[in-house]
């Protein structure tokens, strides 16, 4: 019999979700025969009946598509199965329609295209499915355990850095501190990457408590040798640093990291300094090329894994190779910069300050 499997993406969209769907439909009708059933709007899809899927044919599933940014299948971010919020406030364990839904599609097995808290809540809701289930990683924020990339981040770096090279002559023209906050919910891996790639002068990220008097200090250093700009990276959740949350009483509630931080470079600099947020900027470009081929790898290897009777697994990118890890030595965990490693070092060894010292 034609084996039926099924892929959907869940949580945040980013780019490479395309791509990793043409790579399990191509790999499993080439490889074994094998048909694909594309689930539409992540978990959202199973509520429907019938159920929102639709078959993947890989005639269709040109190169082209693999250029695009986004997911044709759609994706969610909302609404726990566990804990689902309903129309009159209260929440409803709706699992177990989930459940039902994915029963009603026949499948031999599913993959499961998200970032850690996609995969922790997919792997709950196969629990009581025999059904083998392999995650693929993808987050811009690349802070999935177990793995060193995961599909998003390269393309969310790439823009990123475009942006520092855009800000600096506007910086340099008017003699501005150009403030660039970018996506990092608790890692600071796009901070990093792009401060360094950028040639950013400070970078502030999660993982290193900073201090304002220690950046404004810095960027006083860099006006006393002729330089009048400064390029500073920050963040997201650089804020939650607990000496980064000093002297915001005059700055709004609602304003966002970088643009607290831009009003208080100001105040204590004399300079002006303006705040650039990206946003989701960084998630619906065209991929780059390494997310595409990050993209295709995972995704043939996951087929690979169902093709071997593997379940409860994930592929991952480690030392330059495609590998799986159990499921469950990823889920609960995340991977954040490490304060020892090879990032952090080369970019004091530049001279990039990171608010500490």
């Amino acid at each position: 019999m034609t084996k039926r499997i099924g892929i959907l993406t869940s949580g945040g969209d980013c780019a490479g979700l395309n791509a990793t769907i043409r790579a399990v439909a191509l790999r499993a009708q080439h490889g074994y025969g094998w048909e694909t059933i594309g689930l539409q709007r992540g978990t959202l899809g199973l509520l429907s009946r019938p159920v929102a899927a639709v078959p993947l044919d890989p005639r269709r599933l040109d190169a082209a598509l693999a250029r695009q940014g986004g997911t044709f299948l759609g994706s969610t971010n909302w609404g726990n199965p566990f804990a689902f919020p309903m129309p009159d406030g209260s929440e409803k364990d709706r699992s177990g329609e989930m459940v039902e839904g994915l029963r009603s599609l026949d499948l031999d097995g599913l993959i499961g295209v998200g970032g850690d808290g996609s995969l922790a809540i997919l792997r709950r809701l196969m629990e009581p499915v025999d059904l083998p289930f392999i995650g693929v990683p993808k987050t811009i924020d690349n802070d999935v355990h177990r793995t060193e990339r995961a599909v998003g981040y390269s393309t969310a770096v790439a823009i990123a850095t475009e942006a520092l090279d855009r800000l600096h002559p506007t910086g340099a023209s008017h003699d501005r501190v150009m403030v660039l906050e970018v996506m990092g919910r608790d890692a600071g891996h796009i901070a990093m990457a792009a401060a360094i790639a950028g040639g950013a002068d400070v970078v502030l990220i999660p993982e290193v408590p900073w201090r304002l008097s220690i950046v404004v200090d810095h960027i006083a250093i860099l006006r006393r040798t002729a330089r009048t700009s400064a390029l500073v990276v920050v963040a997201e959740a650089a804020g939650a640093a607990e000496q980064g949350r000093a002297e915001t009483e005059a700055v709004p509630a609602e304003s966002s990291i970088g643009e607290q931080l831009a009003h208080r470079l100001t105040a204590a600099t004399g300079a002006e300094a303006r705040a650039t947020v990206l946003g989701h900027v960084q998630r619906g470009a065209m991929p780059t090329a390494e997310d595409r081929l990050l993209a295709s790898a995972l995704g043939v290897r996951a087929v690979d894994l169902l093709a071997a009777g593997k379940a409860d697994r994930m592929v991952a990118w480690w030392n330059r190779t495609v590998i799986d890890v159990p499921l469950e030595k990823v889920v609960g965990r995340s991977r954040t910069v490490d304060i020892d490693g090879a990032m952090i070092r080369t970019a004091r060894a530049l001279g990039i300050c990171l608010g500490d010292s």
